[in-house]
């Protein structure tokens, strides 16, 4: 097996580094445990769960542990709305209030598929529509989106990443153009979840999982409380069962979410079942932002006096882009390097150039500073582990 992996270009005393390096992150109290998989050409060189699910250490972590994807669900919805685009439902062109008639007035009218996917919509940063409501029932949100949140700028001018608004938009549009008239839930589970074999995935806390779901525990203040109808507490719309968020609602494991990152390898296609052209990747993955920076986190940036960097936000997932600065996906990662991430907790790249990928899923949700720090550290020992 070793041989494998030396083979397949990912040196065996590197991967047992990045191991130890982990390791010591929880020894020191940063978080709680991790399952990582790293994989080059397909061959697995690492796949590991290290630490724990608390923070007394009591629940250690398995490799089948399922874990909330976060802002990593979008992923998800923005593969879903390539699928549509292809099929024709919808067009990069399309505005949203075609779709979503109640959605109109002003500047939102402009609003496309385009700027929603490449966060440029306008629309305000914010991580609920409405404070002190439920997020866990997608009618509501849309609702709440429409008569509450009016852009700011005209679309197309500031590269904001939306923690919610555009990718709740997203997972509406995909709803109403479905001609089987399906929930978004169902359209994940039969357009993308099953024909990937993605079983250890689901939207909501599918009942099977719950015994192996390692509940959220944030280690820094979350911006809102996410509220579900159960009344689960604080972050109860992570744990219910029939939550339907296209930005936040997706568990999996690392090995599910290693599959995900694969069929984006392997150009949209795993295991003999394409779910997506390699054409439409080949346009998401390029940066469509120029050198406009993040919005959302030009402020973090300057707290931490990092330079405010491009944002690199291609058409539903970031790019690792040219500049050396502070970065999930490393520094050391080829500029079309591409994937997502989700509150503090977890993350996945494709390095086309390398031909390898990286799944990440963890216990205990860090401040985002810092998470950046640590998924920028972690990418950067396993490129190192390329020859």
């Amino acid at each position: 097996m070793a041989e494998k992996k030396e083979q397949a270009g990912l040196a065996s005393d590197r991967m047992r580094h990045l191991k130890a390096v982990i390791e010591e992150d929880v020894r020191q109290g940063k978080y709680f445990g991790a399952v990582v998989v790293v994989a080059r050409h397909g061959v697995v060189g690492l796949h590991e769960a290290i630490g724990y699910a608390d923070a007394a250490h009591k629940q250690p972590l398995k490799k089948n542990s399922v874990f909330n994807l976060f802002s990593t669900t979008k992923a998800l919805t923005s593969v879903l709305v390539f699928r549509s685009i292809e099929r024709g439902d919808l067009a990069l062109t399309t505005r949203v209030s075609e779709i979503i008639p109640e959605f109109s007035g002003g500047w939102r009218e402009k609003i496309t598929v385009y700027h929603l996917l490449t966060h440029t919509s306008g629309l305000p940063t914010v991580f609920t529509p409405k404070p002190g409501m439920y997020i866990d029932h997608l009618d509501e949100i849309i609702a709440a989106i429409c008569k509450y949140l009016h852009c700011v700028e005209e679309p197309g001018k500031l590269a904001t990443y939306a923690p919610m608004a555009a990718h709740a938009l997203l997972g509406e549009m995909l709803q109403r153009t479905d001609a089987k008239k399906r929930r978004y839930r169902k359209i994940v589970d039969e357009e993308l979840l099953g024909p990937l074999k993605m079983k250890e995935t689901s939207i909501g806390v599918r009942a099977d999982l719950r015994s192996r779901k390692i509940v959220p525990v944030f280690m820094d203040r979350a911006p809102i409380d996410h509220l579900g109808h159960s009344n689960l507490g604080p972050n109860g719309a992570f744990e219910e069962q029939d939550a339907e968020m296209p930005w936040v609602g997706a568990v999996t494991t690392a090995g599910d979410l290693h599959r995900f990152a694969e069929t984006l390898r392997r150009g949209g296609e795993l295991d003999g079942v394409r779910v997506i052209s390699s054409r439409i990747l080949d346009m998401a993955t390029r940066n469509q932002t120029g050198d406009r920076p993040n919005e959302l986190f030009k402020p973090l940036a300057i707290a931490r006096g990092w330079e405010v960097a491009p944002a690199y936000l291609g058409m539903g997932f970031f790019l690792r882009g040219d500049a050396i600065c502070h970065h999930h996906f490393g520094t050391m990662t080829s500029p079309r390097t591409f994937g997502n991430f989700g509150a503090g907790s977890s993350f996945y790249w494709i390095d086309p150039e390398l031909d390898m990928t990286f799944s990440f899923v963890s216990a205990g949700v860090m401040e985002e500073s810092q998470n950046i720090e640590r998924c920028q550290r972690l990418s950067d020992i396993a490129v190192s582990a390329g020859n």
